[in-house]
């Protein structure tokens, strides 16, 4: 076959996925369908007996029948609660408070009409994808504020603005455990690594940074996989972009004196909270670090605050450029345009109320705990490559119903990381095999805080959009990165490479 007619192949079968899926119905009336069929399971494994034993505490877990009188009062009782705990909810909604002024007071036109006058557009895209994958060590931050800016960049640059929010998302999500700077999901993983591997050999030293030379040497390496994605796939698939009646729009205009004097200040005001942020983390001792530990990741106010942090990032920029330009004459001003930004996020907050309910049924039913259990129990019997391969697989599959890394991996440690041991790999090596599976179907998963807020930023440009242009477009990422993920530490593997300090692909006798 050749390689245009293989191009068109997969272009129509992503136009496939694309109609199919945005057939299905509104993405709340799908939460709504998936909560009565997670109900319907729940109920029908509970009286079947279904259970398993829990890795961690050896206790006996069982699908709990949400459909009895007790669970419905309680489905009535908790749905506000499930609506406010949310991950990511309050958060998405305080950063977009600064985002909102910046977009519009006028600065994010003016800043990005600037920056597509001077920079060569592949040159900024490249710096997209960068910075997304580097964005991934302020946990929530990244996906939340990328999608968004990326768009906006990309429309300024007479490029399909759901192509940059796709790239936005991608970048921090599906190449999760890349980064060339040691983070909070490091120290998450690793909490759980340790006392696994204290099963089957408690003197084992272990560290932090075991997986750290993998990881860098991931960044640069995914940094071109999805590049190369976007120009192969995405692009093709999306298409020219027309905008329609009613949707966000840009038009080529030239930036003014005056604008140009307030987006000198702008920049001042963003540059100035760079450097109070570095005063105040850098030093030892700083107030933004940990007050016991000195750490700036793990516990940190900087990582706790960093929903304000971001905020004031685009917050300050923002009052200061429509304060100079004039976009913001009086306080009336201000407030509608603080007003405006949060009216944009409704689509995000109806379809977060019921996607809450989805997860909070899911995770008191046990189903989640069941299948991870289940699918460990299938790769028992295999070794190898073969084993390896299937661990990134079952791991993926589990990704799809379990959103958080930190869960999924407090089932999976105790049952993978002695199994693995006592074939001879190294603890950092199955760490690492984990959170590959872990990462690379996160931009697929309906089950992670940051769909509907995607979804909510690309129906801002094309209101036809739905679930099956999601999936369309994040599709060849996730099966792109999984395959050259994989080879890569198959090759760690065949090579015995060491992931990190003092921590090899094999166990040392």
């Amino acid at each position: 076959m050749s390689e245009e007619k293989k191009v068109r192949w997969v272009s129509r079968f992503l136009g496939w996925i694309e109609r199919s899926g945005n057939k299905m119905p509104d993405p709340v009336i799908i939460f709504v369908i998936l909560s009565g069929v997670i109900l319907v399971a729940s109920w029908l494994f509970s009286a079947m007996g279904v259970e398993v034993m829990s890795p961690a505490t050896q206790e006996m877990i069982r699908v709990e029948n949400l459909l009895t009188p007790g669970s419905l009062v309680r489905i009535l009782v908790e749905a506000v609660n499930n609506f406010k705990a949310f991950p990511a909810l309050g958060l998405v909604l305080v950063v977009m408070l600064g985002i909102g002024l910046a977009e519009q007071s006028g600065y994010f036109e003016v800043l990005l009409t600037s920056l597509v006058e001077k920079a060569p557009k592949q040159l900024v895209i490249w710096m997209i994808i960068f910075v997304g994958i580097l964005g991934n060590i302020a946990g929530d931050a990244a996906p939340i504020v990328m999608p968004p800016l990326a768009a906006l960049i990309f429309l300024k640059m007479g490029l399909h603005p759901i192509a940059g929010a796709i790239v936005g998302y991608v970048s921090p999500l599906g190449a999760f455990a890349a980064n060339l700077i040691p983070g909070m999901s490091d120290a998450l993983v690793f909490a759980f690594t340790e006392p696994a591997a204290a099963l089957i050999d408690p003197n084992l030293q272990l560290n932090v940074l075991m997986n750290y030379y993998f990881i860098a040497f991931s960044t640069p390496v995914l940094l071109v996989v999805i590049y190369w994605i976007m120009k192969k796939f995405t692009f093709p698939q999306l298409g020219e972009y027309i905008p329609e009646e009613g949707v966000v729009q840009t038009s080529k205009k030239e930036i003014s004196a005056g604008e140009r004097t307030a987006l000198k200040w702008a920049n001042a005001g963003f540059y100035a909270v760079i450097l109070l942020l570095v005063v105040l983390s850098v030093p030892e001792n700083a107030l933004l670090r940990n007050a016991e530990t000195g750490s700036l990741v793990n516990a940190s106010p900087l990582m706790n605050g960093i929903g304000i942090i971001m905020t004031l990032i685009f917050f300050v920029p923002g009052l200061l450029y429509g304060w100079k330009s004039g976009s913001i004459k009086n306080s009336h001003d201000f407030s509608k345009m603080l007003t405006k930004s949060m009216s944009s996020m409704g689509n995000f907050i109806v379809i977060v109320f019921f996607a809450a309910q989805m997860m909070a049924f899911f995770a008191w039913s046990n189903l989640g705990t069941v299948i991870a259990v289940k699918g460990a129990e299938l790769l028992q019997n295999t070794n190898g490559i073969v084993l390896i391969v299937g661990f990134i697989l079952l791991t993926s599959f589990i990704n799809l119903f379990i959103g958080s890394a930190s869960s999924k991996w407090a089932l999976l440690a105790p049952i993978f990381v002695p199994m693995f041991m006592l074939l001879d790999f190294h603890p950092a090596f199955t760490q690492m095999a984990y959170r590959i599976g872990d990462s690379i179907t996160n931009s697929l998963t309906p089950m992670i805080a940051y769909m509907p807020l995607l979804l909510a930023t690309i129906q801002r440009y094309d209101k036809k959009a739905g679930i099956g242009t999601l999936m369309a477009n994040t599709l060849p990422y996730s099966i792109g990165i999984g395959i050259v993920w994989t080879i890569i530490l198959i090759g760690w593997y065949l090579l015995g490479l060491p992931l990190g300090p003092d921590s090899p692909v094999f166990l040392q006798g």
